[in-house]
């Protein structure tokens, strides 16, 4: 069975070049291929550890940064694993899934479920070393991974949903270091929600026609020719509620450079948006991994105060 490049991986992915074949299916049922959807679970967990740090004069904690990584590339994993799974047959009559392990019969749905276990398994032993409310949320957070793959056969809003499961981090985070939840996380949490809608619109692009013909609904679809406006509508969102967030933990002034870079980086996103591009978009919804790293960088920097 070809383990060929999928549509919307790089030709000169890692995985292709340097991984075993009979490791190829496993390491692209993960989507380690294609790393940038990890980077966008990550980021809401590391902005959430920078937010609670800066509001208490330090800076982030390199061991809970690193523990962050791995979970959420493992966790990434396992839900990519129960999204083809469930997704297997949607998967197969659309040109940019059809190669997946799944639908394409290179990996069993048993052998799949048994994937996820795994990366599940060894993601909660890294959550348990956290605080309760933390462990708590992390557990929370299963009922809105396991549901999302559902989400794209009942409302024209699943990357609304997305939003909810992906920054779920940002609340993680915030517990993590500070064994609690407040309003700053809270704002982060919304500032992400919005975020991921503007993002995950973008990445919906490339599949429109294909989706129309599976009957799988997504906001693209919803906005159609206003996908650009819409766009720039979640991203204007984001950005309020982000500076509500430094706002109400007293960051410093330095954030504002930051946050400012941040807005306008979104801001040139939704320009760019056009909804007969698909590679373009594509583009775009990689280029969040930057945007994402600012925000990180600013929260960071807000430790420098006087207030904002």
């Amino acid at each position: 069975m070809s383990t060929a490049p999928l549509p919307d991986a790089a030709n000169d992915n890692w995985v292709d070049r340097w991984a075993p074949a009979r490791l190829q299916p496993w390491l692209k049922l993960g989507r380690f291929d294609r790393p940038a959807g990890a980077w966008l679970l990550l980021l809401p967990g590391w902005q959430g550890i920078a937010l609670a740090a800066s509001q208490a004069h330090a800076l982030p904690n390199l061991v809970l940064i690193l523990k962050f990584a791995v979970g959420a590339f493992l966790m990434r994993a396992a839900g990519c694993a129960w999204n083809d799974i469930l997704d297997r047959d949607i998967d197969a009559k659309v040109a940019r899934t059809a190669a997946r392990p799944v639908a394409s019969g290179q990996i069993s749905v048993k052998q799949a479920l048994g994937f996820l276990a795994a990366c599940s398994l060894v993601s909660f032993t890294i959550l348990a070393t956290m605080p309760p409310v933390a462990i708590g949320l992390g557990v929370g957070s299963l009922a809105l991974v396991a549901a999302y793959p559902l989400m794209k056969r009942i409302t024209w809003w699943p990357q609304a949903w997305l939003g909810l499961t992906f920054n779920w981090g940002a609340l993680l985070g915030y517990a993590a270091v500070t064994g609690t939840i407040a309003l700053p996380c809270l704002l982060l949490y919304v500032s992400g929600v919005f975020w991921t809608l503007g993002y995950d619109t973008i990445y919906a692009i490339q599949d429109m026609e294909d989706d129309a013909l599976a009957g799988v609904k997504s906001s693209a679809r919803r906005l159609g020719s206003g996908a650009a406006q819409g766009v720039l509508a979640f991203y204007g969102l984001t950005a309020i509620f982000a500076f509500a967030a430094a706002y109400t933990a007293a960051l410093g002034p330095v954030f504002l450079a930051f946050g400012v870079l941040y807005a306008l980086h979104l801001f040139n996103q939704a320009r760019q948006v056009r909804i007969d591009d698909g590679a373009g978009a594509l583009r775009l919804f990689k280029s969040n991994r930057a945007a994402g790293l600012i925000l990180f960088a600013g929260l960071i920097a807000g430790i420098w105060r006087a207030p904002i």
